[in-house]
């Protein structure tokens, strides 16, 4: 947690946080691309804390380190003594996607793989007491997290069915679980609602996302980064034997069925196309199940070796974190997977469409609509240039904050290009260039700023045209 601290403010918002803050101040039962739990806690953290990077992102900060112990409480569950456990934490904390993807900013996938490892442990430790409020309290937990992502019910339905082929047969037919199951089902109604009342725009993000994976390799590189997430050194290795002895230790039999739970999610998700991190709530269970036989198997003569690997891991996943000076980015090739690139420039972005706006006479000012081609850039100059004038956006979730008025009949157009946008105004101008200031090519840098006059139709009329799921138009 230290460590999260230390470079938790090092850089700045990352565009999804400051999207998360956009929707936070249009709070609705759901929205596009989320349920609905996200932007609320972002608008909580933002007003304990206002303008705070550091104190936006405490709850990933606190739920990575509660996510460390709860690695260990499930390796004793499973029968490891102390130094299993330690090892089950340690490698937990050396997952560079556990620590630097979801620990250092405040996400929806570090929410979802928190609350996807309290649930695991809860099921494993049912499987020991049989004591049937654990699994009420896993269905509570479950219900939290259909406010976060949609994802969980995976988890659910392949543990039923590997439950019912393996066993433990009686797990699913607890009334405490039923009973969990639908106060989960009933707080999600009003998101579902939501969901239906604008179409199930949900379902469109499932297929962007798989457009966007496809992207870093599709299937084919799925499982690779899955284990590079885990950890390589410590947490791919483990997360592999893990579900080796979860399947095939007489010890770890009564548990066989999570081990078929692991493989079956991760099929899912990878039929699926989904992104290689859905399965970062099994980590936990796979890190812990691992730390219990190695304890058990490795000879005492060999334990030395396990300081210099989790020292080695541990390196790489901080390398994960924001450690580099921002000038060492400047003059590298622009990657979308280069996710830290991310996180500064936006002050600059607001800076620059502000100007412009300002630059524009009076009169012209008040027929003028300030567009943004995504969701980032209306975010960032909301939430860095709140005097300057409403934003809007067609790009995923933000389409839904709202159109501009039809008295505007021009717009300054963050992004697109000119071809495109002489479809909906007579004339189009560029009129500024966004510039971080800082040489570094991430997805704002040289985007133009178009002038865009004379507007073919009212904009109640072309906004639908406007709209799309993909991060630019």
């Amino acid at each position: 947690m230290g460590v999260l601290l230390a470079f938790a403010g090092r850089y700045g918002y990352h565009g999804d946080e400051l999207y998360f803050l956009s929707a936070g101040r249009h709070l609705a039962w759901g929205y596009a691309d989320q349920p609905p739990l996200l932007p609320l806690l972002a608008r909580l953290m933002d007003t304990l804390f206002p303008g705070s990077v550091v104190g936006l992102r405490l709850p990933a900060v606190l739920f990575t380190g509660i996510g460390i112990v709860v690695a260990a409480l499930t390796a004793r569950e499973l029968g490891g003594g102390r130094r299993a456990q330690a090892l089950a934490a340690g490698a937990f904390a050396c997952s560079p996607f556990l620590l630097a993807g979801a620990g250092h900013i405040l996400a929806t996938h570090m929410v979802d793989a928190f609350l996807w490892t309290v649930v695991v442990w809860l099921v494993v430790r049912w499987v020991r007491l049989r004591a049937d409020r654990l699994l009420l309290a896993a269905a509570l937990v479950t219900a939290v997290a259909l406010q976060v992502k949609f994802l969980i019910p995976v988890f659910w339905l392949v543990l039923g069915v590997s439950a019912l082929v393996l066993g433990p047969r009686e797990l699913l037919r607890r009334p405490l679980l039923w009973a969990g199951a639908a106060v989960a089902v009933l707080v999600t109604v009003p998101t579902l609602l939501w969901q239906a009342d604008h179409g199930w725009p949900q379902l469109e993000m499932d297929a962007t996302v798989a457009a966007e994976v496809s992207f870093a390799g599709g299937r084919t590189t799925f499982l690779p980064m899955a284990l590079q997430q885990a950890g390589i050194g410590v947490g791919a290795p483990l997360f592999v034997l893990g579900v080796w002895w979860l399947l095939r230790s007489p010890r770890l039999r009564p548990y066989r069925f999570l081990g078929l739970t692991v493989l079956g999610v991760t099929a899912v998700f990878w039929l699926n196309a989904g992104r290689p991190y859905y399965v970062g709530g099994l980590f936990a269970l796979c890190f812990a199940a691992a730390a219990v036989e190695l304890d058990l198997r490795l000879p005492a003569r060999w334990r030395w070796v396990y300081v210099p690997v989790y020292a080695v891991s541990a390196a790489v996943a901080i390398s994960w974190l924001p450690v580099k000076p921002i000038a060492s980015y400047a003059g590298e090739p622009y990657s979308p997977m280069n996710m830290e690139l991310e996180e500064f420039g936006w002050p600059q972005v607001a800076a620059d469409v502000a100007r412009a706006y300002r630059e524009l006479p009076a009169g012209q000012r008040a027929r003028t609509a300030v567009v943004t081609d995504n969701y980032w850039q209306a975010s960032a100059i909301e939430h860095f240039e709140p005097g300057l004038a409403p934003v809007y956006s067609g790009s995923r979730g933000y389409w839904y904050f709202g159109a501009p008025p039809d008295s505007a009949t021009g717009a300054l157009f963050v992004g697109s290009d000119r071809d495109r946008l002489l479809g909906y105004f007579a004339s189009v101008r560029q009129v500024a260039t966004l510039d971080n200031e800082h040489g570094v090519n991430n997805s704002a840098q040289g985007t133009p700023v178009w002038l865009c006059e004379g507007i073919r139709a009212p904009w109640s009329e072309l906004w639908p045209e406007f709209r799309h799921m993909s991060f630019g138009w």
